[in-house]
């Protein structure tokens, strides 16, 4: 991977990862390995969080597509070593919260991923990007389920 190609983001554009028909395994332990340490950087690079999460749901049988997928990710780290998170003092202690979901987003099930990130002083404290639990019958429903988790996660902060 030293010499491989930097990507300018973790994921293609609108690139929808699922269950592919025309399974090409591969090798499912390495894709396990590489799936578990990008977990584990995720902690501290909330911008990988998401398609960390996206790569993640496909450990039990992975196929080239979700291997070249992970892959990219590094592709990116590559060119993004530096942005992990920074804290700066500030003054204030005010919290914040930003949240977003998509509705139906997942190809397999349908159901909808939505994600929040918290900021106390304007610092990133806390982020998360998860698939809900159930399927949303609207856009409104998957933005509302997201919002209630942010909102819990404000709460716990306050």
């Amino acid at each position: 991977m030293l010499d491989c190609k930097p990507a300018a983001t973790p994921t293609i554009q609108n690139y929808k990862l699922g269950e592919c028909s025309d399974h090409t395994p591969t090798n499912k332990e390495r894709y396990q390995r590489l799936v578990g340490k990008l977990i584990y950087l995720s902690h501290t690079r909330p911008d990988i969080a998401y398609p960390v999460s996206m790569v993640s749901q496909f450990m039990h049988s992975p196929s080239e597509v979700h291997m070249e997928a992970a892959i990219r990710i590094l592709q990116y780290l590559k060119l993004a070593p530096g942005k992990g998170l920074l804290f700066s003092k500030n003054t204030h202690l005010n919290i914040e919260g930003y949240t977003d979901a998509d509705w139906a987003g997942s190809i397999s099930d349908r159901r909808s991923t939505s994600g929040y990130f918290t900021f106390v002083g304007g610092n990133l404290v806390t982020w998360r990007s998860k698939k809900q639990k159930v399927v949303a019958l609207s856009s409104a429903e998957a933005e509302f389920r997201g919002i209630a988790r942010a909102i819990c996660e404000l709460f716990w902060l306050r």
